[in-house]
């Protein structure tokens, strides 16, 4: 049986040269933000609002798509939307614009990332989810080795040209809602009667959820609460004097370590389990953070971003692929959407909180506090989490 379809590639391209549009622009933002005068406190909340906001959408747009049987529009419609706020962002500085900008963005992934992850899920069987879910990561984070390291010769030829970046990001942004249609989406058939979706009712789906997509997902939850965003590990790199040349090359060393790892970890997921593979990136995650808090050296901050991208690789991917392999087909958008809407919450609460206790407390603080509560975490996935039984759903 063929693992990598038609349908499977064009996606993972759609997602290539989104990332590459987007993380073009991720690892400057911070830098451009403090450049106009904002605040450590105000860019955790800035992310961490932009987070909850995709968010709250997936949980929303994910139970329309299972119910009305279609995938392919909130697809195309989520990749336009975060394409055009890419200019966006360079056209004014206010906080309420640029606030309203990054949204925008955040939307158009919540629009299209449960649907999507529908679609590469019903491309595959149990057996080999962790594979496509790999193989889309991993396509995926190659635009985020690509859209960086542009950034970087842009920057070199032309130092502090945050803005001009964000229009020249906007051209991959373009090519990716091209490939899109290109896509040929199989026929789903709708929930019957035409059942009205309320903003709110994926809510709803916990009570009657599989057992262990509740146990997952709570485990997945309370990481959120702590994972707050990337930004502040390169900030933690500025901090400590390096130029913004030298922290956009760790972050591009990171995502380069991410894509090459993904699908041999999907692969690996699917041979010995899909809990082990997350269980030993959450354990690789507590130790960068335990690193960071006393990090000062350039070639340690390298280590522990080579660390981070296996952290990635092994959890992103592989958390999707598990939901995917516990809940019903018809469903899948639904429980992924759900998922995923809480864990954006979360974030903007992780983000928020990790901007003050960095504001208040400073750096070390975080990174060790975000360690500690991670070893309690990777305890809860070691204890709770078990085999499924015969009477628990499955895809």
């Amino acid at each position: 049986m063929k693992v990598i379809t038609r349908t499977i590639w064009l996606l993972s391209l759609v997602s290539l040269f989104t990332d590459i549009s987007s993380e073009m622009l991720y690892p400057v933002i911070p830098i451009y933000l403090k450049s106009i005068n904002f605040s450590i406190l105000f860019i955790g909340i800035l992310e961490g609002i932009a987070e909850a906001t995709a968010g709250i959408s997936k949980g929303y747009f994910g139970k329309l798509s299972d119910n009305s049987g279609k995938r392919l529009p909130f697809v195309r419609l989520g990749y336009s939307l975060s394409a055009l706020s890419k200019p966006m962002m360079a056209l004014l500085t206010v906080p309420l614009w640029i606030f309203s900008a990054r949204s925008l963005d955040r939307l158009g992934k919540g629009i299209r990332t449960a649907a999507r992850d529908a679609m590469l899920s019903d491309e595959a069987i149990p057996a080999n989810k962790g594979k496509v879910f790999g193989f889309h990561r991993g396509m995926d984070t190659l635009g985020a080795v690509i859209g960086p390291a542009t950034a970087l010769l842009i920057l070199y030829f032309y130092p502090g040209a945050y803005r001009m970046l964000f229009y020249i990001a906007f051209i991959p942004g373009i090519i990716s809602i091209l490939c899109t249609f290109f896509v040929k989406e199989k026929k789903t058939a709708p929930k019957p009667n035409k059942i009205k979706t309320h903003f709110f009712d994926f809510i709803k789906y916990w009570k009657t959820s599989p057992a262990e997509y509740r146990r997952l997902v709570t485990g997945l939850l309370l990481f959120a609460l702590f994972n707050s965003s990337d930004m502040f590990l390169i900030l933690k790199i500025k901090e400590n004097g390096f130029s913004d040349t030298e922290a956009i090359g760790v972050y591009i060393f990171y995502n380069l370590v991410y894509a090459a790892c993904s699908f041999p970890l999907g692969k690996l997921g699917d041979r010995i389990g899909l809990k082990k593979v997350f269980i030993l990136g959450l354990a690789v995650f507590g130790s960068v953070y335990f690193g960071m808090s006393v990090c000062n050296n350039l070639y340690l901050f390298f280590l522990l971003f080579f660390l981070y991208g296996i952290f990635a690789a092994a959890t992103e991917g592989i958390s999707k692929a598990w939901i995917a392999t516990i809940t019903d087909k018809k469903d899948t958008a639904t429980a992924i959407g759900t998922y995923t809407g809480f864990q954006s919450i979360c974030t903007l609460l992780a983000s928020s909180l990790a901007g003050f206790v960095w504001y208040a407390f400073g750096a070390t603080t975080l990174f060790l506090t975000t360690g500690g509560f991670t070893v309690l975490i990777l305890g809860y996935f070691i204890t709770t989490m078990r085999k499924r039984s015969p009477d628990e759903k499955t895809a």
